[in-house]
């Protein structure tokens, strides 16, 4: 169909072009991308550090036959979840600063950060749980029972991680109504607070498994000590010296639990859409920071993990001997 200048609406007298309006529509300006931050920078570098100290970690465990105690496919899992949220952040300074924003960018990277981030909590848990029946359950720790066992509860975890992952993608999300946002946009205050307040009952839960480690643990101690009655002073001062340090490396993965988790969990449930975003920023990149922290606390501080790691790197330093510990690295 050919058009007339009078069916364009275009008057002869005005002088202006009369396929003004489809040039208006040819040459709509292009989506200019935003320079790189230093906020930039440092989201692509952490993720990418979290990214690949955890994938090293990961393969290291799937990649050794010998690692298939509970605790190791504990480690696995928390890796796993502690990976995607690495490249979570690093899909988030794509879309940012590398492509055009749009809807499904930010439900996918809400989306992958809330599965990482309830995956890792859960297998933190996971990990509290595991070194208390290690404790309670010495005899029966480690067996084939125990492994299937775990391997359930890790099932059972990354399926609930990914259905409420999906959550925001499914329409729990606020992108049509600007004032159900929560302080995370693109998630609704309603789906934010059931979030955190989830958080805050994990956080509960592995406060109190670490509180009935230490009754455990001194049980034990005491017990040793009655059958014993006395120790030489060799031994006596050696018993103290590993205990302090066992206490003193307790008391530094709590602190560092307690405080990447606990911040964000509380600000969740109190701020809104009207809060400053500074402080979203605050309380979240602790508990994003967690995913670089937890393979230096928990993964690598594994001697059979090291070990593996000492082969792969130095081999001709390593010896012969394949013996895998289980040990409670409290």
């Amino acid at each position: 169909m050919i058009l007339n200048a009078s069916d364009l609406g275009w008057d002869e007298s005005s002088g202006a072009d009369p396929f003004f309006p489809l040039d208006q529509l040819d040459n709509s300006s292009p989506y200019e991308v935003p320079p790189i931050t230093v906020w930039g920078v440092t989201l692509c570098v952490s993720g990418t550090l979290i990214a690949t100290e955890n994938a090293i970690v990961v393969t290291t465990i799937l990649a050794t036959p010998s690692l298939r105690a509970p605790v190791f496919l504990l480690l696995a899992s928390l890796g796993l979840a502690d990976l995607l949220a690495g490249v979570a952040l690093i899909l988030h300074f794509l879309f940012l600063f590398c492509m055009e924003p749009s809807d499904w960018s930010e439900l996918v990277t809400s989306g992958l950060l809330v599965t990482s981030l309830t995956a890792s909590l859960c297998s933190l848990m996971g990990v509290a749980l595991d070194r208390y029946l290690s404790l309670s359950h010495a005899l029966t720790y480690g067996s084939g029972q125990s492994r299937r066992r775990a391997a359930v509860l890790l099932l059972l975890v990354w399926v609930g991680a990914c259905v409420i992952g999906a959550g925001p993608a499914m329409g729990w999300h606020c992108l049509s109504e600007p004032n159900s946002c929560s302080v995370a946009r693109p998630l609704t205050r309603t789906y934010l607070s059931l979030l955190c307040g989830g958080f805050l009952v994990i956080v509960m839960v592995t406060l109190q498994l670490y509180a009935g480690i230490c009754r455990v643990a001194r049980r034990h101690a005491h017990a040793i000590a009655t059958q014993r009655h006395f120790l030489p002073s060799n031994q006596s001062y050696a018993s103290k010296h590993s205990s302090g340090r066992g206490f003193s490396r307790l008391i530094l993965v709590l602190s560092v639990f307690v405080g990447c988790w606990m911040p964000f969990s509380l600000w969740g449930l109190l701020g809104d859409a009207s809060s400053p975003p500074l402080y979203t920023y605050a309380t979240l990149v602790p508990a994003a920071g967690s995913s670089l922290l937890n393979p230096i606390l928990y993964s690598l501080r594994n001697k059979d993990i090291r070990k593996v790691l000492l082969q792969a790197c130095c081999p001709h330093r390593c010896t012969n001997n394949t013996h895998i510990h289980y040990p409670v690295d409290v």
